[in-house]
């Protein structure tokens, strides 16, 4: 038999998924604490103990690959030159590409941008601006100010190629490490993030990685590939769009409530699924990941209630204000308690389904009415969802819950808010194994056995509500 073993290095566990790969299964799964901030080994020597235990020892791995989002994962801060365009391009190239989003600037960087971007300390930067053939100037400015400046993290430049190797030149000069790609939106109506993506991984392989000290346990994995984020979204897009000889499933949406944020995944061009409707606004990414980092069912419970209100809570729960109240101050004053008793759960539910309900509308575009001299027109901005076949869950809070139908069912478009472009008739399932970072991983060197493990793995909503 041959095996791959697929790592994540999460903030909180390493999990280990051994994976047969004549079988195309999982031979068995593992995890153990993440001790990246001390020693890197003893968290993942734990979790392989586990594992071969399960197994009888561990085999010869063909391939040993490693996502992560351990040591904060990757903190990144972008720079572009519109708020609403190149700066809203490098937003989306820097979440698809599974960064943490710690800052985003636009136009003429300041003195006090340059000062607040030090105390971010990310990790990495993305400095974008311009169109190709457009502005040059505020690219070239940021590019000096950026020089000058005590930033120490590498740069990814994308932004108006004819000032690129300036760009690169200036910031290589002042002993910043620098890295050139494509232009993020080469064109006012064209988005261009796929390139960025890879630089960014590149970056995060041959530098990030070893500065977070996840390279001390080098002689157990051949590497460590991407951000975990970014391994779930290439997970589904493996999912959605197949390969030769293996229809993919279509476009498709994956939710990932957690205790801290909730993540939303979409696959799809997110064209107007409507003849004779408008689309504004900046180009929708195929593959697309936002992150809501006040949706977190434990870190951010009250602003999840305070975005639905406790009344609402409380009434989709089922409880009594009281109750509800003291369900909510438990998890205020303890952000790792579980619950305990019937209502905490109830509660639980609610705030988990306010997630995920608030993301979903929050990545999904938006359809209205726009009445112009010739007569009202329907509009797009965003994303439309309303194609989506298929709504995966994935993460604790879902696999784990004792009716995910209830969690996931929030997602779907609602008659009483035809200007929300959510799916309109998917189909529900979990990620019931959290498969899509390992199938993510997978891809890169395997992708037929990958998406065969995926597809295999993936627990119809029906079968998972009889377990």
């Amino acid at each position: 038999m041959s095996f791959a073993l697929l790592i994540d290095f999460g903030s909180t566990y390493t999990k280990l998924r051994a994976v047969d790969l004549g079988e195309r299964v999982i031979a068995a799964s593992a995890q153990g604490p993440s001790t990246v901030a001390t020693d890197i080994n003893v968290g993942l020597d734990a979790a392989l103990a586990s594992l071969a235990s399960k197994l009888g020892g561990l085999p010869a791995f063909r391939h040993r690959l490693a996502s992560s989002s351990a040591a904060g994962g990757l903190r990144m801060v972008t720079v572009g030159l519109v708020r609403e365009l190149t700066a809203e391009a490098a937003r989306q190239a820097a979440l698809g590409a599974g960064a943490k989003l710690v800052g985003s600037f636009a136009y003429r960087l300041t003195g006090a941008d340059l000062a607040r971007i030090g105390e971010l300390a990310p990790d990495l930067l993305l400095l974008c601006g311009g169109t190709d053939g457009g502005n040059s100037e505020v690219i070239l400015h940021n590019a000096r100010a950026l020089a000058g400046a005590p930033v120490a993290c590498p740069m990814v430049v994308a932004g108006n190629r004819e000032t690129t190797d300036e760009v690169v030149a200036l910031l290589g000069a002042a002993g910043k490490a620098a890295t050139a790609t494509a232009n993020v939106m080469p064109a006012l109506d064209r988005l261009d993030i796929e390139p960025a993506r890879a630089a960014i991984r590149d970056v995060f392989m041959h530098r990030i990685v070893h500065a977070k000290g996840i390279d001390r346990a080098r002689e157990l994995f051949d590497a460590v590939l991407m951000p975990t984020p970014a391994a779930v979204l290439e997970g589904a897009r493996l999912l959605a769009d197949g390969l030769p000889g293996r229809a993919g499933l279509g476009p498709l949406v994956v939710i990932d409530p957690g205790g801290a944020t909730t993540d939303v995944h979409s696959i799809g061009s997110g064209e107007p699924a409507e003849a004779g409707i408008i689309r504004t606004g900046l180009p929708e990414p195929y593959a697309k990941r936002t992150v809501e980092g006040d949706l977190g069912m434990r870190h951010n419970a009250a602003s999840i209630v305070s975005a639905m209100s406790l009344e609402s809570l409380t009434a989709d729960a089922g409880l009594s204000m009281t109750t509800a109240r003291t369900a909510l101050d438990r998890i205020l004053a303890d952000i790792e308690a579980l619950p305990s008793n019937d209502a905490e759960s109830r509660f639980d539910l609610a705030l988990v389904r306010a997630a995920t309900r608030i993301a979903m509308l929050r990545h999904a575009g938006t359809r209205e009415t726009v009445y112009t001299t010739q007569g009202p027109v329907q509009v797009q901005r965003g994303k439309d969802l309303s194609a989506a076949g298929l709504v995966i869950g994935t993460g604790g809070a879902i696999v784990h819950a004792k009716d995910p139908a209830a969690i996931l069912s929030v997602a779907v478009a609602r008659a009483s808010e035809p200007h929300a472009l959510l799916p309109r008739s998917p189909r529900l399932a979990i990620d019931h194994e959290y498969l899509l970072y390992a199938a993510g991983l997978l891809a890169q060197v395997e992708p037929e056995t990958a998406f065969d493990l995926c597809t295999h793995h993936l627990r119809p909503l029906e079968e998972a509500r009889s377990r």
